[in-house]
């Protein structure tokens, strides 16, 4: 991980990312929870069926759930569906053996904000759920445009109220060229080398515009902005 990766993950000062995991297969779920740990994760619980996930996310609380899709009991997106409700703030993680477009785009529209296949390596994983956790979307390479796709036809899908209408947050120039961005799907990262602040600046001002529009997580803010054509400027 990088340095801030690595301060996020509670290396470098403050609370350590709280993490679950859940997989079906025990030596898969231990190992991912071993690595996690010693990367500095604060593993909080394991589950290995949809029941006890739902159970003990929902008593632990964690920061990001590392969630397998294909599980017994109840289905991955279910879990995801359910606890995504009940804590909007949670982000999830899907670590999964299939890369197919349906179970992917099925992940996301139950509110996961990332998907990693299990070819992954441990790297890529602690890199990913270090993401996952400052809320930048982590897709393995190929499936970004996929879901950015996605976003865009949910997107036209609803009726957006006009960014004019009387109440409507008003964001600072600086705030709508972050969102802008978002909307494009750039990381957190990328905005701030384009924009040439730091990382955590850009932090910053997705916290604040997501407060002044009531948003919960990155993939409703990505919806609010392409909803706006905020991506094709």
């Amino acid at each position: 991980m990088s340095d801030e990766e690595a301060t996020t993950a509670g290396a470098g000062g403050g609370a350590a990312v709280r993490v679950m995991v859940v997989d079906d297969h025990p030596m898969w779920r231990d190992a991912v929870a071993r690595d996690l740990a010693a990367a500095g994760f604060e593993v909080v619980a394991t589950a290995g069926d949809g029941p006890q996930a739902v159970r003990r996310a929902l008593a632990v609380t964690p920061d990001v759930l590392v969630l397998d899709l294909n599980l017994p009991g109840k289905p991955g997106v279910q879990v995801c569906k359910e606890l995504v409700g009940a804590d909007p703030t949670l982000r999830v993680l899907v670590l999964s053996a299939s890369g197919e477009h349906a179970d992917v785009l099925e992940a996301v529209k139950s509110g996961a904000t990332g998907y990693l296949l299990k070819s992954a390596s441990t790297e890529e994983l602690l890199d990913a759920v270090g993401r996952t956790a400052v809320g930048d979307p982590v897709f393995t390479p190929g499936l970004a445009g996929l879901v950015l796709g996605e976003y865009r036809r949910l997107a036209s899908d609803s009726s957006p109220s006009t960014p004019d209408e009387p109440g409507a947050p008003r964001l600072t120039d600086r705030e709508t060229e972050v969102l802008r961005l978002v909307a494009k799907g750039l990381s957190y990262k990328q905005i701030a080398e384009r924009l040439v602040i730091s990382h955590r600046t850009v932090q910053n001002h997705v916290q604040n515009t997501l407060g002044k529009l009531q948003l919960h997580n990155r993939v409703e803010l990505v919806r609010y902005a392409i909803e706006r054509g905020l991506d094709d400027g």
